[in-house]
């Protein structure tokens, strides 16, 4: 699978799917850099055509957002959006819903465990 600022909804399904598994099916919004993506919630697709404030605002910043909407289907539910970089480019972003109103978000904050010696070594090599 190749991401590229023109993904559709379409194209970045499969990834998306995973990591909607992968924490647990919080609902989960990606979105490439010319194209509305995806939304996911509770295993199933819900639109192929959605883009949401925070996806717009870590597009164009190229920095990772954790705030609460003020519109769209999640406004007033925190939300965690990073951007996809490639070659120093932003060519997607990707965001979880909190709909545990923050506490997915402490428990993570909680329970990050210091760097380990390897991880401080990959830090330090060549990436």
């Amino acid at each position: 699978m190749k991401i590229t600022p023109s993904s559709t909804g379409k194209d970045i399904e499969s990834l998306a799917l995973s990591i909607h598994q992968l924490v647990n099916e919080l609902p989960l919004t990606m979105r490439s850099r010319n194209f509305k993506g995806i939304r996911l919630e509770e295993g199933l697709v819900v639109e192929y055509d959605y883009t949401g404030p925070i996806l717009e605002k870590v597009l164009q910043k190229g920095e990772k957002y954790s705030e609460i909407p003020e519109t769209g289907p999640y406004k007033g539910v925190p939300v965690m959006v990073v951007p996809i970089i490639e070659d120093n480019e932003v060519i997607a972003a990707i965001g979880v819903v909190d709909i545990t109103k923050g506490i997915y978000s402490d428990i993570m904050e909680i329970t990050k465990r210091p760097p380990s010696r390897e991880t401080t070594i990959l830090k330090e090599g060549d990436r």
